[in-house]
């Protein structure tokens, strides 16, 4: 091989890069604004125009309440898509899940209110917002593996926090909207009347730029040799419970100990918390969101170099040490210290979770074989969400009321904290270990702390 050619080549592939970082970044982006834009709205509207003959407590219980059924399906979403991934295809994934959480937030954005039709409006909203779960289980597994299994192995890291940056770009697009609108047309009448749903019917525009995008990029290679060998597994999902089960757990709660933390701000309960309790600008609170977002975007981002320079765990268990300090302080920063006090807690609760989250992709992508995979990495990240984030706004919520005091939402933190960190100590890191088809045996064992590690194979010949 020339020289000329190895720089053609390696120039044809950082182009590749370059397409697939872009790819899985704006198409994550896209589905994670549609997702967090219904909880941003869940605590500044819902429960006035959908539940509101409930009574103002309850009916604020029953919009995060929305938040967290549509958690219960990401699983079913993630069994589809995992299966479907497995067997079809990463890509075609990829753009079905887009479409149908676009389709899905669109249509909140014209739906009527219970003013105007009764009992049939929130029973439609949350029809919607199921499918919005749906829709949500099955695109994280596909967007991360579309970017893990193209990079190169010293790079695992850094590519898998792509798609992980679209989740805070989701958040910080979600936040600035409905801010922008809070903002124009103030957070009254015109704003409980039309405003919010301006930034539900922009998703129409911006399914077709992800549409675009998505159907732009190469399958994975990984698949397309699986695909090559006809080695697709018949039922992925019944292999993965069968012979990987404890592993699932596990991972299911490292993610656990980030989601938890995390849907306090993407659920909505902070922001509720900060202007319902403590009376601040509804509009400053969002945008204080839109700050908090750009941290995480930043943590995640320098969380995915550091897994590829001191490995996935050691970057999580730092992660979760900051979680751990933080949890108290940050409602003391938002009782005492006012708007200030709520970007310095927004900005703790952004570094663990970036710390915690950018890491997440390499490592799932690096403990299921091949085979299974897809549905390895889709079902183990929904049912972390499920125990997770699912009903963390709600839980929070009810903690509060029955308390009166933020110490037991924070008790409730560091306990699902300490439970993500414990379980991190029982993975064990496998940095460049091979993703093909070729090394199924190496893949399958020796994930956890509980059985030896599985001695390393070498390299499959390049092809």
């Amino acid at each position: 091989m020339t020289l000329g050619t190895t720089m053609t080549s390696s120039a044809t592939r950082g182009a590749s890069q370059r397409r697939i970082a872009f790819a899985t970044i704006i198409g994550t982006t896209i589905e994670w604004y549609d997702f967090f834009i219904y909880a941003t709205s869940a605590g500044l509207v819902f429960a006035q125009l959908f539940f509101q003959p409930a009574g103002e407590e309850i009916a604020l219980l029953l919009s995060f309440a929305t938040v967290g059924i549509s958690f219960l399906f990401r699983p079913l979403g993630a069994f589809l898509a995992g299966h479907f991934g497995d067997v079809i295809g990463r890509r075609a994934m990829l753009v079905a899940t887009l479409v149908l959480m676009g389709a899905a937030t669109t249509l909140i954005g014209v739906l009527p209110t219970f003013a105007q039709i009764g009992i049939a409006a929130p029973i439609l909203l949350l029809t919607l917002r199921i499918l919005q779960g749906l829709s949500a289980g099955g695109e994280w597994g596909g967007a991360v593996l579309m970017a893990v299994e193209h990079a190169p192995a010293d790079r695992r890291g850094r590519a898998g926090s792509w798609p992980q940056l679209g989740v805070p770009l989701g958040f910080l697009l979600a936040s600035g909207m409905t801010a922008l609108m809070t903002g124009v047309i103030s957070p009254g009448a015109a704003f409980l009347e039309w405003g919010w749903r301006v930034p539900f019917l922009m998703s129409v525009v911006l399914i077709v730029v992800g549409f675009v995008i998505r159907r732009s990029v190469d399958e994975s290679p990984v698949f397309a040799e699986i695909a090559a060998r006809g080695k697709q597994a018949s039922v992925p999902i019944v292999t993965l419970f069968r012979r990987h089960w404890h592993l699932v757990l596990l991972a299911a709660l490292v993610f656990v100990g980030n989601g938890t933390l995390g849907y306090m701000t993407t659920g909505g309960f902070l922001n509720s918390y900060a202007i319902n309790v403590q009376q601040l600008d509804t509009t400053s609170v969002l945008v204080a969101a839109v700050f908090a977002a750009s941290v995480w975007f930043f943590s995640t981002l320098i969380a995915g170099v550091l897994a590829d320079r001191i490995g996935r765990r050691r970057t999580f268990l730092i992660g979760f040490g900051v979680q751990a300090v933080v949890v108290f302080p940050i409602f003391w920063l938002v009782d005492n210290g006012g708007l200030p006090g709520l970007y310095t807690a927004l900005f703790l609760i952004s570094i663990g979770l970036g710390l915690t989250y950018g890491p997440l992709a390499a490592w799932y992508a690096e403990i299921f074989p091949a085979s299974i995979r897809f549905s390895g990495v889709s079902v183990t990240y929904a049912i972390g969400a499920v125990l997770g984030g699912a009903f963390a706004p709600m839980i929070a919520q009810m903690l509060l009321g029955a308390t009166g005091t933020t110490a037991a939402v924070s008790g409730y933190l560091l306990l699902t904290t300490l439970l993500g960190g414990i379980a991190t100590f029982c993975l064990r890191d496998r940095p460049g270990i091979p993703l093909g088809p070729d090394h199924e045996a190496e893949q399958a064992t020796g994930a956890t702390i509980f059985a030896p590690p599985a001695p390393a194979t070498a390299p499959a010949p390049v092809r």
